[in-house]
């Protein structure tokens, strides 16, 4: 049994734990809300290039763009994790996922490479036997996300051009509600000709057509590069909206465990004290006994 003055020392630092626990859970909070807003903001930005594709396409032959690969083209995977913890199974959960995924496309594109965002998905990576041919550093805000973009982009684009890598997927968890969130494997490249032909014969929202100047081609690739741009940037921004709502619910469940230990230790120490007090009243009226026994 803990003494007193050991209770007191584990009660202070409990209290402690809890503070910090709380101002994780308050800091999460405001990260999912900053992310979330930055999410919705690329993709008010994607509405604008799906305009500016809609206006170059009607001019441009189908051809311009890649046609889907086929079986035995080499592929390419962009893994969202984290670099820093106390995010619950996050990592687990999307590595998993990517692996699974992964595995059931090795029979048919057997040369693969992955690139991990994160150092603990780079990790999991390595430890369920998947080499990883990148890492990329997670943003620490929305600020941050647009040079890992680029930096990703220009991976691919080196792996694409060097290595003709056809297909790109990325692995990521998007936020659902509240603290909880969905692994999902988008394609990125070869862009999606249903996509392409959908933009084609989509009618335009007014009766005045824009016009441009620019080289047709120039366009379409400055427009499609523009796309995947905001690809990645959604991946970015969901993701890290999602790791930091699970490390929400990790605080929550902290918080809770945390508040029972209290509870536990201040209804030790409360116990303890009333022993101490009892068991000093015992010894006066045991001295007092004493005493007056001796006198009679």
């Amino acid at each position: 049994m803990q003494t007193a003055e050991s209770l007191r020392r584990t009660i202070t630092v409990t209290e402690e734990l809890q503070s910090v626990v709380k101002t994780m859970k308050a800091l999460a909070g405001v990260n999912i809300r900053q992310y979330e807003r930055a999410a919705h903001a690329v993709a008010e930005y994607n509405r604008t290039i799906e305009m500016g594709l809609q206006v170059a396409l009607r001019e441009l032959p189908l051809h311009l763009f890649a046609p889907i690969p086929e079986a035995g083209a080499k592929l390419a995977a962009v893994v969202f994790g984290s670099d820093q913890g106390m995010c619950g199974q996050l990592n687990d959960q999307v590595v998993d996922y990517a692996s699974r995924a992964l595995g059931k496309l090795a029979h048919r594109h057997k040369e693969q490479k992955t690139v991990a965002v994160g150092v603990r998905a780079a990790a999991q990576l390595e430890g369920s036997g998947r080499a990883v041919a990148g890492t990329v550093q997670v943003p620490s805000s929305t600020a941050g996300i647009t040079t890992a973009v680029e930096e990703v982009l220009n991976l691919i684009e080196d792996w694409h051009f060097s290595q003709g890598i056809e297909l790109v997927l990325l692995f990521y968890a998007r936020p659902v509600s509240g603290a909880w969130y969905r692994v999902k494997g988008v394609r990125m490249l070869p862009v999606d000709e249903e996509w392409i032909h959908s933009l084609r014969v989509r009618p335009w929202p007014s009766k005045v057509l824009p016009v441009f100047t620019m080289d047709q081609t120039r366009l379409f690739h400055s427009l499609i590069r523009e796309y995947l741009f905001v690809s990645l940037f959604r991946a970015f921004a969901e993701s890290l909206a999602s790791e930091n709502a699970s490390r929400l619910a990790s605080m929550q469940v902290a918080e809770r465990n945390i508040e029972e230990r209290l509870h536990a230790l201040t209804t030790e120490s409360r116990q303890l004290r009333q022993a101490t007090i009892t068991s000093e009243l015992l010894d006066i009226i045991s001295a007092y006994e004493a005493l007056r026994d001796r006198r009679r």
